[in-house]
């Protein structure tokens, strides 16, 4: 690789031929560099923990190896809670030593960066800040189309730094990639907010391994956010590869499931269709999540011989796949936040982690995970 920082991203990720064992599970091998202690990359000298999205001078630090999705605050999860704990909650995540959150112009619309803005506005130059653009939004709603134009690109940051109440965006993503729009031209405008200030760091989401190659060529990326799980185990196999060979982290948004791996929602929950995509998602259809339920136990019986919950046993595995893998749960609950920061402390052994992943493996997943593919 051209520089020292991406070969040091290599190494920790790669794994070691001399500590496998072969699993069934989608051909994937665990590796003890992968499910030991923590490198010492992951610890400051506070003793917090911290993972590095990203390499060089493209790079960010985020405490726990775990942000806050936001989403669910505003947008897409039935309810919608009032402002005021959602604000609280935010900033509790903030005192706990969350420095990454996330947002997007899509999440309401709007109405979810502008929550942010006023949650984050005491500590704003202490943490990362990531939104996104790429939906068509007209008249302040989505018409389900995509718009990733250079000069609608522009006019979205524009908007979300005046709702966001900043001046920067740490981390902008395209939310999905617009096949309309060649994605050099979409990395291009990215570059030129990048270096007017108004952008730190470029990201894509639910990219593909061909438009991510295209888009590192123009803007070297610190970051892809895309669906993983252990109900969406994909990405093992087609984009992290590739983020590993550029040194690209990932970030895996619904890492729960849409609250299914916690055991929060089964084949009875009730969702307000204006306000939730669950019900137009397949894997969420009530025969499909009792077919699915056989993981949930797993997860169970697991945690529960360790002191864990589903949820948190869960976000362990995900987060020993890679060592530059950043979860993003959501949650609108303070209980739940300080679960989910708990399993920055879970050391999932090599065995352990290779047990989780046999007893996954042999269920048959049934339900796609959207309707139509994201990934492009």
């Amino acid at each position: 690789m051209p520089n020292q920082d991406r070969r040091n991203f290599l190494k920790t990720g790669t794994v070691l031929s001399a500590s496998v064992l072969a699993s069934s599970f989608m051909g994937i091998i665990p590796s003890r560099a992968s499910a030991s202690n923590k490198t010492k990359a992951e610890a400051n000298n506070n003793g917090t923990t911290f993972r590095t999205l990203g390499t060089g001078k493209h790079s960010i630090q985020v405490s726990y190896g775990l942000g806050l999705g936001c989403m669910g605050m505003s947008f897409n999860r039935s309810f919608i809670p009032d402002k005021k704990p959602m604000v609280a909650l935010i900033r509790k995540a903030y005192d706990l030593g969350v420095n990454l959150f996330d947002t997007a112009e899509a999440y309401g619309p709007f109405t979810n960066e502008v929550l942010m803005g006023e949650a984050i506005a005491p500590f704003r130059k202490n943490i990362t800040l990531c939104s996104k653009f790429g939906f068509d939004i007209q008249n302040g709603k989505m018409t389900g189309g995509l718009n990733s134009h250079p000069d609608h690109i522009r006019a979205v940051v524009e908007q979300s730094l005046k709702r966001l109440n900043t001046d920067v965006i740490d981390l902008l993503y395209q939310h999905r990639v617009d096949p309309k729009i060649p994605i050099e031209d979409v990395a291009g405008t990215v570059k030129d907010l990048i270096r007017e200030g108004k952008v730190k760091h470029f990201g894509l989401s639910e990219a593909g391994a061909e438009n991510i190659r295209k888009a590192y060529t123009v803007q070297p990326l610190t970051a892809l956010q895309t669906e993983f799980s252990l109900l969406t185990r994909e990405p093992l196999q087609d984009v992290i590869p590739v983020c590993e060979e550029l040194g690209i982290g990932f970030v895996p948004y619904s890492p729960l499931s849409r609250a299914y791996l916690t055991g929060y929602i089964n084949e009875r929950t009730k969702y307000i269709a204006s306000n939730d995509n669950r019900p137009t998602l397949p894997r969420y259809k009530p025969e499909a999540i009792i077919a699915n339920w056989a993981i949930i136990d797993i997860l169970t019986v697991f945690g529960n011989q360790r002191g864990y919950t589903a949820a948190q046993v869960a976000l362990a595995w995900l987060r020993a796949q890679k060592p530059w893998i950043v979860p993003i749960p959501g949650t609108t609950k303070q209980a739940h936040l300080q679960e989910n920061i708990g399993t920055a402390s879970i050391e999932l052994t090599f065995e352990e982690l290779k047990q989780i992943t046999d007893e996954v493996s042999a269920v048959k997943i049934v339900g796609d995970r959207y309707p139509t593919p994201q990934t492009k």
